[in-house]
């Protein structure tokens, strides 16, 4: 997994379980870019592009549509090279900031851990999905699955058909994000059981000793 290479522009993926709080941190964090004046490019995994949408509608919100582990995997490959190709390198030539809900590290936590299919196949298919591109880093919020759960079902949400997927799948993603942490170059792990506005403060920090230039403590400078 390479980082996508271009000085002018930076890439950011929000990863973890259902529930951790990925969509919540990043619209703060992108209130916050924006509120400097550095309008970021927000996204979310599969989404995104045209196909990314049909995609996402097919194998997240079709609850009949029976999908094999394959399946779903080259979906969300498709998906996946749509966004980098149409959002990803045009954003950070363009000197943007990427945010983006999930990129490849959910689909080694979910299609691989989850679904029991062979991790380096999925990775070899990534790179071939991305072009080698990936996040300058990637922020891994971390939560027991079963808080997780118990966020969700405190807020209502109606479980789309990768969050029905039951309790011991998702113990297998989360252990896999673990496994990860400690394996994968540019992940920056998140104590995700705090309040929103906590979690956020820490996301903030662990970016600004990475990125001063982007996140500079005690505020932005042009």
């Amino acid at each position: 997994m390479t980082p996508a290479t271009d000085p002018r522009g930076l890439f950011l993926a929000f990863e973890g379980v259902e529930g951790s709080g990925k969509t919540t941190q990043v619209r703060l964090l992108s209130e916050l870019l924006a509120s400097w004046g550095r309008e970021p490019v927000v996204a979310r995994e599969p989404g995104s592009t045209p196909l990314g949408e049909r995609v996402r509608a097919t194998v997240l919100a079709d609850l009949e549509l029976a999908v094999p582990a394959r399946s779903e995997l080259f979906l969300m490959l498709a998906a996946r090279a749509a966004f980098v190709d149409q959002v990803v390198r045009p954003a950070l030539a363009g000197g943007r900031v990427v945010i983006a809900d999930r990129f490849e590290l959910s689909t080694l936590a979910y299609q691989g851990a989850g679904r029991g299919l062979p991790a380096d196949e999925i990775a070899e298919c990534n790179r071939i999905a991305t072009g080698g591109v990936s996040p300058h880093a990637t922020i891994l919020l971390e939560l027991d699955p079963e808080e997780g759960a118990r966020r969700q079902k405190a807020a209502g949400m109606d479980p789309d058909r990768m969050e029905r997927a039951g309790a011991e799948f998702h113990a297998r993603v989360a252990a896999a994000y673990r496994r990860m942490a400690d394996r994968v170059a540019g992940v920056v792990r998140v104590d995700a059981g705090a309040s929103p506005a906590e979690v956020h403060t820490r996301v903030v920090g662990a970016l600004a000793s990475r990125f001063p230039e982007t996140f500079p403590r005690g505020g932005f400078t042009s």
